[in-house]
């Protein structure tokens, strides 16, 4: 029997700024999606289970396109999901300098939604309004 993959009509999608250092990249990703997994339930498949029986987390039930772009490309796609009011996680450089949960939210709220230096967006929605949010980027190497 010929399975057709499946194919989905939403999207999750995490931009980063292309000034980060590797390690920056992938603490600022794990971040981000922890986020829409929060808070997003429709994003999240079913637990998985090994062939001994042993229970493991479940996961995205589809596949985190990372991409990369300018600061001020960043700044636009989140412009542009604010305007669509996709749901959304940020991480501001502020973040960097942080230690802890409570500080980070501190960090963020102290800054106004214009001036918030963004080294990081991740958006989940309809797969047309996600692919104009990240318009501008290019796929992360």
């Amino acid at each position: 029997m010929d399975e057709q993959p499946l194919r989905f009509d939403t999207k999750i999608a995490v931009l980063l700024r292309d000034d980060l250092a590797p390690w920056q990249r992938l603490n600022v990703t794990s971040f981000l999606v922890s986020g829409l997994g929060s808070q997003v339930p429709e994003v999240i498949g079913a637990p998985y289970e090994d062939a001994d029986g042993v229970a493991y987390l479940p996961m995205f039930r589809q596949p985190v396109l990372v991409f990369e772009a300018t600061k001020d490309v960043l700044k636009a796609a989140h412009t542009r999901t604010l305007t669509r009011a996709l749901p959304r996680a940020v991480f501001t450089a502020d973040l960097f300098s942080t230690g802890n949960d409570t500080d980070n939210r501190a960090a963020v709220r102290a800054v106004p939604t214009a001036d918030l230096d963004l080294v990081g967006l991740a958006v989940y929605g309809p797969k047309g309004g996600v692919d104009k949010v990240v318009k501008g980027a290019r796929m992360h190497p």
